[in-house]
């Protein structure tokens, strides 16, 4: 009789360990039903922008037609002493996303928009940076529209370790561009002094600057999240079964007990 007590304490430890599993399966099941849903969305809205006519992107074009993924056709005049380097790998090849401000007429009274021209190979150090030319004058730039530039995740911030910043005044001395991680539009309008359109142009077409335009889609494997969600739930069912079996050896413990007395 004397450990019977333990060996309750024991089945009751056990049913609240099961109870606590049970919610967190339940819990991350539904996170990666979430998670489907918003790659569901994304997929939608990438093939609805894809599905749409190019649009002629102008400083006056209304902003109805800024539809992500959207075939847009844009034509100025490069600015390349705004450009920037972004940080970025491509197959596993480390290397740089080039962007360039593309004026829209002629300043002050018109915009920019910044594009994202293609990605190059690093080189390495002190190899100096390669040469893409640019057309001289008005040129037009096929591409797709999107509402900001692609971040990555910058994992030095999390160790406190200090991001490399935009200059606060471009164009730099002499002929390094600026390297980042990230950027944002009104930090890289404050340091040129250009207005920018709050999208930017994924250029798309012929690579005979020596660009790789090579573009990735966000991941939208939806399936993968659902098939997550149900191992979830097929492990929220195996606790809640666990949970059954301990509570009928609790009760039949109980009435084992109560027989004895």
């Amino acid at each position: 009789m004397k450990h019977s007590q333990p060996v309750k304490i024991k089945y009751w430890l056990a049913l609240v360990l099961l109870a606590m599993l049970l919610v967190i399966f339940i819990l991350l099941g539904q996170w990666q039903l979430q998670r489907a849903d918003e790659r569901r969305a994304i997929q939608a809205n990438i093939e609805h922008g894809q599905q749409l006519s190019t649009l002629l992107l102008q400083n006056d074009t209304p902003e109805s037609e800024w539809r992500e993924w959207r075939s847009v056709s844009v034509t100025g005049v490069w600015q390349p002493q705004f450009s920037v380097l972004l940080n970025r790998n491509h197959q596993g090849r480390p290397g740089y996303w080039l962007a360039t401000p593309l004026l829209l007429g002629h300043a002050p009274h018109h915009k920019a928009v910044l594009v994202l021209r293609g990605w190059f190979e690093r080189r390495i150090a002190p190899a100096p940076l390669p040469d893409f030319p640019l057309t001289a004058g008005t040129v037009t730039v096929q591409g797709q529209l999107l509402g900001h530039v692609p971040r990555l995740f910058e994992l030095r911030s999390l160790s406190g370790e200090k991001q490399a910043q935009l200059p606060a005044r471009l164009p730099l001395p002499g002929p390094d561009l600026p390297q980042v991680q990230n950027i944002e539009l009104q930090n890289l309008a404050q340091a040129s002094g250009l207005v920018f359109l709050p999208v930017v142009v994924q250029q798309m077409g012929a690579t005979e600057d020596g660009l790789t335009r090579d573009w990735a889609t966000p991941p939208v494997d939806y399936h993968k999240n659902t098939a997550y969600a149900m191992q979830w739930f097929g492990f929220a069912l195996i606790a809640l079964l666990a949970m059954l079996f301990v509570g009928y050896r609790i009760a039949r413990h109980g009435k084992s007990r109560s027989q004895h007395e």
